[in-house]
């Protein structure tokens, strides 16, 4: 069944097309090693956020703070995927992105895409992580931490991996699932080396150290320490961003979700890759159904898949991603060093190399090439989707161009993105990059948090909209994120 919602309707008010009405398709039924295939999104999103906050940000407030503040992480990881959870929810009732959610709120939905998209540029346009994984990968060829001498070849060698990033989102049949299969193997290939690791050479005393640093108890000083004296507010606010994703690296979730055909997603089409895929009609509006006993046995379905693609997948995983390399680093660096330069990613490969010998320092500089070049790869694409859903939403010119065809909208987005990230590159190093990133990610969540609540307490029918605890979780995760942002603009 299909037809169409009165122009008066809410979700109209911004000057977009109303949505569609359809039917809620039927869940999938997984059981035992289906739910790999079943879920998805998330394992895009841990695997994105592994590479940021888990492997970088996280160790250098570690090696200079102090295992304590994992409490900041813990708190950010369990807000982040309710959060999580509440964009899914919008796309699984509608079959949009939350972007276009976030059009559909007044000023007007032209007002909000142009503030998303400056945004996307301004959090994550920047290369940070092919610039972070060439200083990783300076060090595997020569076995040498980066300096400043070394900027040029640094620079080079990023381009290069950048240029790779580009050349797998062009090939294939859905690009989600490429990705998806890319980072079920970055998962397992990452969490069960950095365990290996851990078990062979972290005392007990740190393990135990780190579960206690979750709550913020710092075991060394037998108290509980919130916040460092003379804490760097610049690099504890990106920290908090980044634990977990990172603002609109989170909110393409939902992106991921639509392609993926969760809910009503499952109507509204995908964007197939260049190479391989054909053309697909992608839906410009979303849709809604009828909250009927039978739909609403279909809805909980389709949660149960949302809550083990979040719970089970992305929230257990983005833990252990920041507790693995943690323990790892504060073992083999010495406490209080400040770690942040071109050789960031390879500073534990270079001390485990000293310690246990080349072939565990090698092990470890490959990982965090491969981290970091998955990682770019993540957030390229992510950037590059949802900017392409905006300009497709918010444009009829643009779904008319070309016949339709919403590759070549997303190719000509890859094109802008990727020589705006050859410039930037050049502007600071990778890991000054990844701090403004996560820092603009911080107040990307005050503002997106509280917009998500808005659209899914107004916009969805009364039967799917969340409850008030969830509804409470977002107003506490903007005012988390708030405290942060204020911090780090007043120390400037």
């Amino acid at each position: 069944m299909t037809g169409r919602v009165g122009a008066a309707s809410p979700e109209a008010r911004s000057g977009l097309d109303p949505w569609s009405i359809a039917d809620l398709p039927e869940p999938p039924r997984p059981r035992g090693w289906q739910w790999l295939a079943a879920v998805g999104p998330g394992v895009i999103l841990l695997g994105a956020s592994i590479g940021s906050g888990e492997f970088l940000l996280g160790p250098a407030v570690m090696v200079k703070y102090g295992l304590a503040l994992l409490w900041i992480a813990g708190f950010a990881i369990v807000l982040q995927t309710l959060f999580n959870t509440e964009l899914m929810r919008y796309t699984m009732a509608t079959g949009e992105p939350v972007f276009t959610g976030f059009m559909r709120t007044r000023p007007a939905a032209s007002f909000w895409a142009w503030l998303y998209v400056l945004l996307f540029f301004l959090q994550v346009g920047w290369p940070a992580w092919a610039g972070t994984a060439a200083g990783a990968m300076f060090f595997l060829v020569t076995k040498q931490l980066a300096t400043a001498p070394d900027a040029g070849t640094v620079y080079l060698i990023a381009v290069a991996l950048f240029g790779v990033c580009v050349t797998i989102l062009l090939v294939g049949r859905r690009i989600e699932r490429t990705l998806e299969g890319l980072n079920w193997a970055l998962v397992t290939m990452i969490i069960g080396g950095l365990l290996i690791l851990a078990v062979a050479f972290v005392p007990t005393n740190t393990w135990v150290a780190a579960g206690a640093g979750y709550f913020g108890f710092d075991v060394q000083a037998s108290r509980f320490q919130f916040v460092p004296e003379g804490a760097d507010w610049f690099l504890l606010g990106a920290f908090a961003a980044f634990s977990g994703a990172g603002g609109m690296i989170n909110i393409t979730l939902s992106n991921w979700a639509r392609d993926k055909g969760y809910g009503m997603g499952q109507v509204a089409g995908y964007i197939p890759a260049a190479i391989g895929g054909a053309k697909v009609n992608l839906a410009h509006v979303g849709y809604r159904f009828d909250t009927t006993p039978e739909a609403m046995r279909r809805w909980r379905g389709w949660w149960r898949l949302i809550r083990a693609d979040q719970y089970g997948v992305f929230f257990l995983g983005a833990i252990l991603g920041m507790f693995l390399p943690a323990i790892l680093y504060v073992t083999f660096v010495p406490g209080g060093e400040d770690i942040r330069g071109l050789a960031v990613a390879s500073t534990l490969a270079h001390a485990i190399a000293e310690a246990k010998g080349p072939v565990f320092g090698g092990m470890v500089a490959l990982m965090a090439v491969w981290i970091l070049f998955k990682t770019q790869l993540d957030i390229l694409e992510g950037t590059v989707r949802g900017i392409t859903d905006i300009i497709w939403t918010g444009s009829r010119g643009v779904r008319a161009w070309r016949g339709g065809d919403v590759r070549i909208v997303y190719y000509t987005v890859l094109a802008v993105t990727v020589v705006w990230g050859l410039l930037a590159l050049r502007l600071a190093q990778p890991i000054v990059l990844l701090q403004i990133a996560a820092n603009v990610g911080g107040l990307v969540f005050v503002l997106a948090s509280l917009h998500l609540l808005r659209i899914n307490t107004t916009l969805l029918p009364q039967a799917l909209r969340p409850p008030l605890w969830r509804r409470v979780a977002l107003v506490v995760m903007a005012l988390f994120y708030g405290v942060f942002v204020v911090f780090w603009l007043t120390s400037l």
